[in-house]
């Protein structure tokens, strides 16, 4: 497997081999806990709102504009975490350069992903026939869905530049270590949205046209005070000048970091996808057992992601610094916390999974065969949770190409393991495959840390 980056991503890696001296990065456990609880929060607000949303909607008491929204949260959900990296990069690159106290990169950054992603929801909105058309031929509803879901996603798909330099927003001030102003905007997001779906649709009785809209509102008021933020971060001014937002070498580095990343998304997606596809293929009452227990390995996801956010913003303003001892720590404490987290998360599925499975399924059947399969739910997130933290390291140190490699790796042994497993065990196989899967990303990514840590900070740094 390829190592590194691109020549013009690696540049990323080292953007400033002489940084100005100055004190060494703090790394703690209090500044852990300070930036991964308010992303723990912040990531945990999301499923909320489409909670919400379906709630509002159940209340008309008609099923195919139910289903539309829940059609239409799947094609948003896919198309938007294709751009995924927009915060994911914005991150690294943002702590590198704070690590450096580099003020003009700092603003760059943020610069760069916000014309990408005006760019990309411009273009996003003028493609939307085709990639409506293709969504819905995939998924197949009925004519009435998908007349609601055409609505919906019209609507909805305006506000597409404005989502994603949301994406880019939130990843700035991550990267700047402020994750309070990062849970703010998210909450701000999600309440906003909320507030005017339920209006929109129960006052108004808009149906999913009040769901969209309400979205869209949302995204724009976000963006809006989001901008308003950052330009009181830098000082009611500070914006770089034109030269050095278009400096070629870190425009291209940051479209190949971006191209990793999405690489890298695009296989997790597929991922997830195959395994829903192989529980379908067994029966219906398999599919709605699965999907019944892969909440749970959401969920303890998200509550890894706030710990491999944290290791994002030190990791990467270490590496900024140019400094190894606070790069390692950053490692090591968010390894810990993450590791804890997974074990806690575990048990309490071990321990409370068959009332969980009762509140979210009122099937007997459905129960029934989702309890036969609980363990392997319930131990992912202990099994993944190194992938989980050292996605985070990666993203910090802006090693994408080694991400993007690692995970294709995975993707193999995970398909080979289906191969073998699922035609002896069963749904059992499919679980084994999926934790195999988590597992071995963990794996191959620590394996490849020191010597990329030993690459681009010696011993001696």
């Amino acid at each position: 497997m390829a190592s590194g980056l691109t020549k013009p991503a690696m540049r990323v890696q080292e953007p400033h081999p002489n940084p100005p001296a100055g004190s060494t990065v703090v790394v703690s456990h209090r500044r852990v806990i300070g930036i991964a609880v308010p992303m723990t929060l912040a990531y945990i607000s999301t499923p909320l709102l489409g909670l919400v949303d379906i709630t509002v909607i159940g209340q008309l008491g008609q099923p195919q504009l139910l289903g539309a929204i829940g059609v239409g949260a799947i094609i948003f959900d896919i198309v938007f975490t294709t751009f995924n990296f927009l915060r994911a990069a914005t991150t690294g690159l943002t702590a590198q350069a704070h690590g450096a106290k580099d003020r003009v990169e700092i603003g760059a950054t943020l610069v760069r992903a916000l014309m990408i992603a005006v760019i990309s929801g411009i273009c996003l909105v003028l493609l939307q026939s085709p990639v409506l058309e293709i969504s819905l031929a995939f998924v197949g509803a009925s004519d009435q869905v998908d007349d609601a879901v055409r609505i919906y996603f019209t609507i909805r798909i305006l506000s597409a530049p404005f989502a994603l330099a949301n994406y880019a927003i939130l990843g700035w001030f991550i990267g700047l270590g402020r994750a309070g102003v990062g849970l703010a905007l998210q909450v701000f997001l999600n309440g906003v949205n909320m507030a005017l779906n339920a209006w929109f649709v129960l006052g108004l009785g808009w149906g999913v046209t009040g769901v969209a809209w309400g979205t869209v509102i949302g995204e724009v008021a976000t963006a809006v005070v989001g901008l308003a933020l950052v330009w009181r971060q830098l000082g009611g001014g500070g914006l770089p000048n034109l030269e050095s937002v278009l400096n070629r070498s870190r425009f291209l580095a940051l479209m190949a970091l971006n191209r990793d990343i999405m690489i890298r998304s695009f296989v997790l997606i597929f991922a997830f996808a195959f395994f829903t596809a192989e529980s379908a293929k067994q029966s219906d009452l398999i599919l709605a057992a699965n999907t019944v227990l892969m909440n749970f390995l959401l969920i303890g996801g998200y509550f890894l992601d706030g710990f491999a956010t944290a290791a994002e913003q030190m990791v990467g303003e270490s590496l900024g610094a140019r400094q190894r001892r606070p790069f390692q720590r950053a490692v090591r404490l968010t390894f810990v916390w993450s590791g804890v987290m997974s074990v806690i998360a575990s048990c309490v599925f071990l321990i409370a999974g068959s009332f969980a499975i009762d509140v979210i399924t009122t099937s007997p059947e459905v129960r029934e065969v989702a309890r036969q399969y609980l363990l392997w739910a319930a131990i992912a997130p202990f099994v993944g949770f190194a992938a989980y933290h050292f996605d985070g390291v990666y993203i910090g140190a802006t090693w994408s190409s080694e991400m993007r490699n690692m995970m294709l790796l995975s993707l193999i042994v995970y398909l080979a393991a289906w191969w073998f497993l699922m035609p002896a065990y069963g749904n059992d196989g499919l679980w084994i495959a999926m934790n195999v899967f988590l597992g071995i990303r963990g794996i191959t990514l620590s394996l490849r840390y020191p010597v990329r840590l030993n690459r681009v900070l010696p011993a001696t740094a």
